[in-house]
C-alpha cells in the first residue's frame, strides 16, 4: 500500500527536514516486506493565500485517485500506536492500494474536505505547528511499521 503524505506547505532544509526524510526512509526499508510503502510526500501551497477551501482543492488534486483518505484534524480519533499500525494493515489487508494522510495548513483543513474523508486522527488534544505533524506522522509510520514487523522498537 503506497502512503501519501499530502500536506500543505513546503517544509525548507533543516532539523525537521532531516527528521522526516529519516522516519521516512526507516518506514520504506521496514514496510517494504509487509506490503506497505513506499511513503513520499506531496506538498501543495496556495501561493494565493485564498484560505482553507484552496487548501482543500490543491490537497484534493494531491490525493491518488482511489486512495484511503485520513486527515490529521483535532477533531480526529486520539490512538494508540499499536492501533495506529493495526488501522494501517487492515487497509492494506482489504487491498487498499493507496492511503493519503492530509494534513491541513495553519488554519487546519476544511470542513469539507474532512466530511469527505474515510477516517481522521489526531495527534492529541495539544495544537501542534503542521510542519511538526509530518515529522510525528512518520514517525508513527515507521512505528507502526515495526510493531507489524514484530520489531523491538516499539516497547510497551
Amino acid at each position: 500500500m503506497r502512503i501519501s503524505i499530502c500536506a500543505v506547505g513546503r517544509l525548507r532544509a533543516g532539523p525537521e527536514k532531516t527528521l522526516l526524510d529519516d522516519y521516512l526512509t526507516r518506514f520504506d526499508r521496514t514496510g517494504r516486506a509487509l506490503g506497505l510503502g513506499p511513503a513520499s510526500v506531496v506538498e501543495v501551497e496556495d501561493k494565493k493565500n485564498a484560505g482553507m477551501g484552496a487548501e482543500a482543492a490543491l490537497l484534493r488534486k494531491a490525493v491518488p485517485k482511489g486512495a484511503v483518505i485520513c486527515t490529521l484534524d483535532e477533531r480526529g480519533r486520539v490512538m494508540s500506536s499499536p492501533d495506529f499500525a493495526q488501522k494501517l494493515g487492515g487497509w492494506r489487508d482489504a487491498g487498499r492500494q493507496d492511503l493519503a494522510l492530509v494534513i491541513g495548513g495553519a488554519d487546519g483543513i476544511d470542513p469539507s474536505l474532512r466530511v469527505e474523508a474515510d477516517f481522521s486522527i489526531s495527534l492529541g488534544s495539544m495544537v501542534w505547528p503542521h510542519m511538526l505533524v509530518r515529522v510525528m506522522l512518520a514517525e508513527q509510520l515507521y512505528r507502526a511499521a515495526t510493531i507489524l514487523s514484530g520489531g523491538p522498537y516499539h516497547r510497551v
